[in-house]
């Protein structure tokens, strides 16, 4: 996009070119099978994710490296083991993957790119070990959106006394926002949002049986929370969450800069 806006404030091509390669980076459509949108971390500061879930692994493989071909990135969420090896084979030489096996999660970049660090800083709380690989989703996704992130885990409400050094931590670090993730009863995010005065992200689980389980019990009781300051994503929905809470924590950056250049 850079080179494009570049190419035409020189007068090396005509606003309509300009505007035809724009449209170009908008959408890269790969013949029927889909439509990449591979301008949007340009106009909302959030990258594509592509969804494994569902798809056929060559199409998958296929779209992803499109997609790296494209932007210099790729992110593949809920990949299984099978996809995960069909998109090492088809990687080019110039790129490197990473793998986060409890999210499965895969990040693939072209020799070069670089995430640019925001100033952002979020703080991630699981309540229990299972509800790890969604706190790890959006863990990626805020790392890769220019966020430091801290992580603490196994902190829930069944030993109460494990949240509060992580906490106090994340509160003498200057978060910019937490993300609290808790399945069964969901209680944690509301105990945390609660005792501090930094804005939370609740994220229930499916963790949980009987009545109420799958993640039932944990989303009514986030939504039904009376701690103030809190909102609450879907279930199982750590990419949602990493997104919102990037998009504030990076915009409270952007200020915290302007005012120390004041």
């Amino acid at each position: 996009m850079r080179e494009i806006l570049e190419s035409l404030a020189k007068g090396v091509i005509p606003i309509d070119e300009a505007e035809r390669l724009l449209r170009v980076l908008a959408i890269e459509e790969i013949g029927n099978l889909a439509k990449i949108d591979v301008g949007r971390e340009f106009r909302r500061g959030v990258p594509e994710v592509i969804l494994a879930e569902g798809k056929d692994t060559q199409d998958l493989a296929e779209i992803t490296v499109k997609m790296l071909k494209g932007i210099g990135r790729a992110i593949v969420s809920r990949a299984t083991v099978e996809q995960v090896h069909a998109i090492k084979e088809v990687m080019p030489d110039d790129a490197s993957l990473q793998v986060n096996d409890k999210a499965r999660l895969i990040v693939a970049k072209k020799k070069g790119f670089i995430v640019k660090k925001t100033g952002g800083k979020i703080g991630i709380l699981a309540g229990g070990t299972s509800d790890i690989p969604v706190a790890e989703e959006a863990k990626v996704i805020a790392e890769e959106m220019g966020c430091e992130v801290i992580t603490a885990y196994d902190v829930g409400v069944a030993g109460i006394h494990r949240l509060l050094p992580p906490l106090k931590g994340m509160i003498a670090k200057d978060m910019d926002i937490l993300i609290v993730v808790a399945g069964r009863e969901g209680a944690l995010p509301s105990v945390v949002a609660g005792m501090i005065d930094i804005p939370v992200i609740a994220v229930p689980t499916s963790i949980g049986y009987g009545l109420g389980g799958k993640g039932v019990s944990a989303l009514f009781a986030m939504l039904q929370s009376c701690s103030l300051g809190l909102a609450v994503v879907n279930i199982d929905g750590g990419i949602a969450a990493g997104a919102v809470a990037t998009l504030i924590a990076n915009r409270a950056a952007k200020f915290r800069k302007k005012g120390a250049g004041r």
